[in-house]
Parts: C-alpha cells; sequence; structure tokens
C-alpha cells in the first residue's frame, strides 16, 4: 500500500515488514545483556539538567558575566541566595539518582543514598569561595602570562583555557566526592566547548594558564602545581596500563605526571607517565618524555634539519 503524502502529489511506499524487522532486530539487541542501553533502569541524570545547573554555578563564581541579569552590590547577596538555592536543590535531586543507579548496578544492600548524596552537594557548595578565588588567581595569570589579553573581563568572558580550569574545579569537587557519572559529564561538556579535555580527577593548583588551550589534555592523576603555563597541544599522559593476572587493566593507580610549581610546557610536549618535573622546569615544544626531570631543567629536542631553497620565478 503506498502512503500519500500531504500535498497529494507523491507517493511514498510503506514497507510495514521493513519496519518490523528492524524494530525486532533492535529489540533483540536491547536485550542481549551486553548494555548500552538503560530500559528498566532508574532515571539517569540527563545532559540538560546537569549543563543547566553548570550555568548557575558559573554564573555564582563569575558574576555579571552571563548577561541573564544586572547585578548589583545592593541586591547580590539575595540575586546568589535564589541562584544557590536553586542550585542546591537541582543537584540534590540529580546526585541522588547518581548515587542510586551506582547501587543499583553494584547490588548495594546498605547504601543511604540520601546520606551521601547530601554529604557530596554539601562539599560542593561549601567549595564555592575557594574555587573562585583560586580562579581569581587563574584569570590573574592569564592577564600576566599573555600579552594579547586586554583585561580581565575579556579573558572571563572567551578564553577557553579559563573556562575549561572553571569547570573542572567544578567537577573535581564532585570526584572528590565520589559521585557518579556527573563529573565526567561536566568535564565531557568543557572538552567539546574548549577544545582542552581535563579529567575531573587531575588536580590543580592555582594561578594556572592554558594559553590557546587547543588539543591540551591531562589526565585523571595528573597533578599540576602553582604558577605552570601549558600551550596547546599539550598531553599530561599514561605511559601503560598494567593489568591484573586476568588481564584486566588495574584502575585508581597513578599513571599520569606530576607538573611542580612554575613550570612551563610549550606547545604539542607529551609527558607520559608517573614521573616528576621538577620545579621551574621548561619542556620545550614537541618534546615526548617519559622520565623525572630534576628542579630547573631545561628539555628540548634538536631542531629539525631545514631545507631553504629560493625559488625561481618564471
Amino acid at each position: 500500500m503506498d502512503r500519500i503524502c500531504p500535498n497529494g502529489d507523491l507517493k511514498i511506499p510503506a514497507d510495514i515488514d521493513l519496519i518490523d524487522n528492524t524494530v525486532l532486530e533492535l529489540c533483540s539487541g536491547y536485550s542481549d545483556g551486553k548494555g548500552v542501553n538503560h530500559i528498566e533502569g532508574f532515571n539517569l541524570p540527563s545532559e540538560t539538567e546537569v549543563l543547566r545547573i553548570l550555568e548557575d554555578l558559573t554564573e555564582i563564581i563569575f558574576p555579571g558575566y552571563a548577561g541573564k541579569r544586572m547585578m548589583s552590590l545592593k541586591n547580590i547577596r539575595y540575586s546568589v541566595g535564589e541562584i544557590l538555592s536553586r542550585v542546591y536543590l537541582d543537584l540534590n535531586d540529580i546526585i541522588f539518582r547518581a548515587f542510586r543507579f551506582e547501587c543499583e548496578m553494584k547490588n548495594c544492600k546498605d547504601c543511604n543514598v540520601p546520606e551521601i548524596s547530601e554529604r557530596a552537594v554539601s562539599r560542593l557548595i561549601k567549595s564555592l569561595p575557594r574555587t573562585r578565588e583560586i580562579l581569581k588567581l587563574d584569570a590573574s595569570a592569564a592577564f600576566a602570562g599573555d600579552p594579547a589579553a586586554k583585561s580581565l573581563d575579556e579573558i572571563v568572558l572567551s578564553y577557553p583555557g579559563l573556562r575549561a580550569i572553571a569547570i573542572q574545579r567544578i567537577a573535581h569537587e564532585l570526584y572528590l566526592g565520589e559521585v557518579p557519572l556527573i563529573p565526567r559529564m561536566i568535564s565531557e561538556h568543557a572538552h567539546r566547548t574548549t577544545g582542552i579535555d581535563i579529567h575531573p580527577g587531575a588536580s590543580l593548583g592555582s594561578s594556572i594558564f592554558i594559553d590557546h588551550g587547543t588539543g591540551v589534555v591531562i589526565g585523571e592523576t595528573a597533578e599540576i602545581g602553582n604558577g605552570v603555563k601549558i600551550f596547546q597541544g599539550v598531553t599530561l599522559g599514561a605511559l601503560s596500563f598494567p593489568k591484573d593476572a586476568c588481564g584486566q587493566i588495574i584502575k585508581g593507580l597513578k599513571r599520569h605526571p606530576t607538573i611542580k610549581d612554575n613550570v612551563t610546557i610549550y606547545s604539542g610536549a607529551t609527558i607520559l607517565g608517573n614521573i616528576v618535573v621538577g620545579e621551574g622546569s621548561v619542556i620545550g615544544g614537541n618534546v615526548w618524555l617519559t622520565e623525572s626531570v630534576e628542579p630547573g631543567t631545561l628539555v628540548t629536542i634538536s631542531p629539525p634539519d631545514l631545507k631553504i631553497k629560493t625559488r625561481t620565478r618564471k
């Protein structure tokens, strides 16, 4: 049987068997026990909910930059109080659902989901004043380190490095609170929007400046000290993944670099493994580093053998 379109001009064959067979095949895949679906499970936090809360948190940390409302010192207490109250309620809801999902997956019997959810929310809320003070130092580091920067306002509004760091600092607090799912959802949003991939587990000091930033990757167990400057294309990654007797990757081990205070890492450098880059060191562009270096070390590679010829004009 043909289906006539509303305009009456075109007939499209309605292949009922095609639809039915595809539905049956899809449903068979849903029930094969191999995952990648969440049918008959608890409601999970949605990306829309998570990003709405992240937007509110960003407005609290950088008030007046979101453009949603005029901020005045005369009413700032009430404005921030309104936003923070909403964040508190919304966070409780999605974090509760995340923990409930994890308990369901692990078949926990004695998991007090409301209690651990409340504890994680309180941890994040209490961290906000300190996070804001550290981000002020990060913004100042960007202004001091970039001759093209015209103002702190420009940095807050447009610099991807500061945005990625700000979002990671929020995600990191949730990570420390052992919240499932949500920290990674937040950090992957930053990855998509800035091109900078910082795992929520990474530990960041203060006054960090990621210049340009595109292609920067910082792994879960990386530790970065104060006053560190990182250029685009830098990787702080793992050299290898140790496995147990069954051949499964052992999770939770320290496998990423520790970068001490006031280190500069130039574009394209790759630093791998559980190594230490000593304080005040400089890692040159395109360096491949897999061993620790002492404080004050300069690590570079030999310049390429360039061949430059003058072209003959015809």
